[in-house]
């Protein structure tokens, strides 16, 4: 048998919660220069990246990495860790570790088994109110992976508590909810292109200006200035997507291995499962990332709102657009996935039985 036996008695509400937690912590340690290899090269070509001479290009996830570690130093791999690690404490505790207490919420008295309505429903609930807390460690961790794409010398921000308290006083407090990228303004048809770069932690853009002057650091005006949730909104409709499709695949798979008896409840079983998670939770996230991604580099005018881009990539690349970089994005998904429930699992175990025996 691999990893710790299965307990006679559940883990309780308060153990599942610390110890999604720590296993996201575990995870993020493990596999943080992938997410930072990905934000860079999501940013790529909207600001100069520092070198003493010319501008650097990343290739790929290795070449991304490779080229970090020799430009930049290896630190550079875990710039924004502290906020990255804050982010999992809250989030992965919330959205894994409460979702078996809102699924049994959800299914009802003397049912049997769970269905998967309760189970999708819990997923949302759970990824929705998750993200809503954590967001603004989110914005804390991509300025920060971001942060070395400033010009030579240039640091925003001096730690991560500085960051916090930057932004708070400079964009007020709803600036830490304004979500990964200014990408959810353009869904009201109002985007604010400094306001997206700047949310990447990339400064004032260079715009265009429709008379065709190019024009330095200017803000094209907006019909009517968009709401300061619509950077929110759709990032809690999206990872409360995602959540589902992790936690439910994951939910479902083991259920499956257990009940066909192919499998014992241990390392190996929770290794297939967050697998298959990890692949369901990229085959979800990828047309949202291109779209999103694609939004945020597209110059003003370009799409009246998320739809139009999202019609566009249909229309120029057709159902395989969506799925651009779908490699380097399951490599990083779900390696994070496999290491996060193997973790939370083994955890669990070790927190009932640390639990002293009560007489």
């Amino acid at each position: 048998m691999v990893g710790l036996k299965p307990p006679e008695v559940p883990p309780t509400a308060a153990m599942k919660f610390v110890s999604a937690g720590v296993a996201g912590c575990i995870a993020d340690l493990c596999t943080f220069p992938l997410d930072t290899a990905k934000v860079r090269l999501q940013i790529q070509g909207e600001v100069r990246i520092p070198r003493s001479i010319g501008t650097v290009e990343y290739r790929g996830v290795l070449g991304t990495l490779s080229t970090m570690v020799r430009t930049e130093g290896p630190r550079s791999l875990y710039s924004g860790l502290a906020a990255g690690l804050q982010r999992q404490m809250s989030f992965a505790s919330i959205r894994i570790g409460l979702y078996d207490s809102v699924k049994q919420l959800y299914t009802p008295k003397g049912a049997e088994s769970t269905g998967l309505a309760a189970r999708v429903l819990a997923g949302c609930t759970t990824g929705a109110v998750a993200v809503t807390c954590a967001q603004p460690t989110d914005v804390v961790k991509v300025r920060f992976q971001a942060n070395g794409v400033q010009p030579d010398g240039v640091r925003r921000y001096s730690g991560t508590m500085d960051a916090y308290r930057t932004i708070a006083r400079e964009e007020g407090v709803r600036g830490l909810w304004r979500g990964r990228g200014g990408w959810g303004q353009g869904w009201d048809g109002n985007r604010d292109e400094e306001g997206a770069r700047d949310e990447m932690g990339m400064g004032t853009a260079r715009l265009e200006h429709p008379s065709g002057m190019l024009q330095e650091g200017m803000r094209l005006p907006s019909p009517m200035p968009p709401p300061s949730h619509a950077g929110t909104l759709p990032n809690i409709a999206r990872n409360a997507i995602i959540n589902c499709g992790e936690l439910v695949t994951y939910d479902l798979i083991k259920d499956a291995l257990l009940r066909a008896q192919l499998m014992t409840d241990n390392v190996p079983c929770h290794f297939v499962a967050a697998f298959g998670a990890g692949f369901c939770a990229t085959v979800v996230a990828s047309p949202v990332d291109v779209v999103k991604t694609r939004y945020m580099n597209a110059g003003p005018g370009q799409y009246r709102n998320v739809l139009s881009c999202f019609l566009a990539l249909l229309m120029q690349d057709g159902l395989a657009g969506f799925y651009k970089g779908f490699v380097p994005s399951f490599l990083r998904l779900g390696s994070w996935n496999v290491v996060m429930f193997v973790s939370y699992e083994q955890l669990q175990r070790v927190a009932v039985l640390a639990r002293p025996v009560q007489s």
